[in-house]
């Protein structure tokens, strides 16, 4: 439905939850509940589509589902991304969908991350994401924040902002944030022009 030219435009980002993934939990309800929550794919009703006015969807998520408790394939995680992008397209074919590519996690001090075969996932999701032609444009998080001399994230990145704690390798800090926000071509989210019939 196309949206009308005084509607204004929102873009939005799946709401963060620790954990999260885009195909798992297998099984999530209040009798096996998961402390990151449903899937990416069963949440995008509640957390995208129902909303009105949406213009852009940056979509950041997948080193979760590579963690030692998501322990995911690559090729699960891009079907999962293709589920969740052909629904948003069905559902509001003028919406932009950003692809986001994954931060490095290599040397993680959180136990079920770090890991040089959740690195190698990372990369491969990344591939998919950069050349996949799935989504309607890439924001290149992992070239913002990547560290090429250790694979990891920038050492101006880790350092906790808040507490000033030594960080766990995998979330940015505030300056890692604005780093990864100044990677988004914010022509990218500009709304779609809606064609008249």
């Amino acid at each position: 439905m196309p949206r009308s030219p005084r509607e204004p435009a929102t873009s939005v980002s799946f709401p963060r939850k620790a954990g999260n993934q885009v195909v798992g939990p297998a099984e999530y309800s209040p009798q096996k509940p998961f402390p990151g929550g449903p899937s990416a794919k069963d949440r995008l009703d509640r957390d995208v589509l129902s909303l009105s006015g949406i213009a852009a969807l940056v979509w950041l998520e997948g080193i979760n589902d590579f963690s030692k408790n998501g322990n995911a394939p690559v090729e699960a995680v891009e079907a999962g991304m293709k589920d969740v992008v052909g629904r948003t397209r069905a559902k509001s074919a003028d919406v932009r969908i950003i692809g986001a590519t994954l931060t490095s996690a290599l040397g993680s001090t959180n136990a079920n991350h770090g890991s040089p075969e959740e690195d190698a996932k990372r990369k491969a999701l990344n591939e998919f994401i950069r050349n996949g032609g799935l989504f309607d444009g890439v924001a290149d998080f992992d070239a913002a924040t990547l560290d090429p001399q250790t694979g990891g994230m920038r050492a101006e990145f880790v350092p906790e902002s808040t507490t000033g704690g030594p960080g766990d390798k995998i979330h940015p800090n505030r300056v890692g944030y604005l780093a990864m926000g100044s990677a988004i071509d914010l022509n990218l989210l500009a709304p779609i022009p809606v064609t008249r019939r």
